[in-house]
């Protein structure tokens, strides 16, 4: 299968993904509206950026990278403008899973997305070098800023988290280790692929990568409406409206 195979399976997984969640997103409930619209945006995007690549507007030939046997590279750049909008977005509706009944602790949220643009950025850096000391300074730079993510995720989002209903509890641990299962496989890919020492072959690695964003983008989306339409149903089984604020009691 070669790689534009792999290219337009990815934008057709995106569109056909943002379809069905905007199709079972419901919005009874501000917060439920807001969830749809997040998570329904975010394959729409990397459909765009899949589109870019497969059309070839998306990559640059650029030389290989210094531990890599070939003499040149793809390098897809539409994918880091993809992951600079989309990422965020999923750490935006996470926090609000995590924080279901209300949206607390902003700077929390703020140093979420903050993170993991560093971590984006720098990863971009990191794939655009060829001088083989700054390429990896750039690639630890970017796992340390993904381990601040894990902290915002794991530590600060879950205290959080803590003090919400049981249901809210479990939807939030479900959404964050497959979120972040998920994202633990980028770095591995980015390390082994045509971007840092060419084991991988550019077709294998945009196979994968495309399985990986299909799973983080479009299966975890669904997964998240899903979550958002349960915590919904109980909201209104217990007297809450679509005009009631989601607060949590003190």
């Amino acid at each position: 299968m070669t790689p534009q195979f792999w290219l337009w399976l990815g934008f057709a997984g995106m569109a056909a993904g943002a379809a069905v969640i905007l199709f079972i997103a419901k919005r009874r409930t501000p917060a439920e509206e807001a969830d749809g619209i997040i998570h329904g945006i975010v394959p729409i995007i990397a459909a765009c950026s899949y589109f870019a690549m497969a059309t070839g507007q998306g990559s640059i030939t650029l030389p290989a990278g210094p531990d890599a046997a070939e003499a040149a590279r793809q390098f897809y750049f539409a994918r880091y403008i993809d992951w600079t909008f989309t990422t965020p977005l999923l750490l935006v509706g996470l926090s609000r899973t995590a924080m279901h009944s209300g949206m607390r602790r902003p700077a929390v949220v703020w140093g979420l997305i903050g993170s993991d643009l560093l971590m984006i950025v720098t990863a971009l850096a990191f794939g655009l070098s060829d001088v083989a000391a700054v390429k990896w300074t750039w690639f630890a730079i970017s796992c340390g800023a993904f381990l601040a993510v894990f902290y915002g995720i794991f530590v600060q989002l879950r205290e959080e988290n803590a003090g919400e209903r049981a249901d809210v509890r479990k939807a939030f641990l479900r959404n964050a280790v497959f979120l972040t299962g998920v994202w633990c496989a980028y770095p591995v890919v980015l390390l082994v692929g045509q971007d840092g020492l060419g084991i991988l072959s550019p077709s294998l690695a945009l196979a994968v990568i495309a399985i990986l964003d299909l799973a983080a983008k479009v299966v975890y989306g669904i997964m998240a409406t899903l979550e958002t339409t349960r915590a919904v149903d109980r909201d209104l089984a217990e007297g809450r409206t679509a005009t009631t604020p989601l607060r949590r009691a003190a």
